[in-house]
């Protein structure tokens, strides 16, 4: 079982991402789905990082302290991969949006996990 987050663990995210640290009833709506339907669980704090040492420092403590952290891209999907089923926290990707690689003989493109599919 996941610990529930608690005022101290808001306090510490808050430390490290400032207002990138997001608990306002509208985010949380935002990000306790994707497209799959009638499903909406909303987690208790959603948090973007902006770097991997970021991400680093977020999971560190997470994991320290067996708190559930649930990936969310773009929340596109429909097969309810992003919806944070235990709460906690959601962990957005969406900063992360760069193409890092394109080898056009192998058909192959390398990106960063917030890269969506655009037409």
């Amino acid at each position: 079982m996941f610990k529930a987050i608690s005022s101290s663990d808001i306090s510490i995210f808050q430390d490290l991402l400032g207002d990138r640290c997001l608990v306002d009833e509208e985010s949380l709506f935002n990000y306790s789905h994707d497209e799959t339907e009638d499903i909406s669980i909303l987690p208790t704090v959603v948090l973007k990082p902006i770097s991997p040492e970021e991400i680093s420092n977020i999971l560190t403590h997470c994991n320290a302290e067996n708190i559930c952290v649930t990936p969310s891209g773009a929340r596109t999907g429909l097969s309810g991969g992003a919806i944070p089923v235990h709460g906690g926290v959601a962990l957005s990707m969406e900063k992360f949006n760069h193409i890092l690689e394109i080898d056009e003989n192998n058909h192959q493109v390398t990106t960063e996990p917030g890269v969506i599919t655009q037409v």
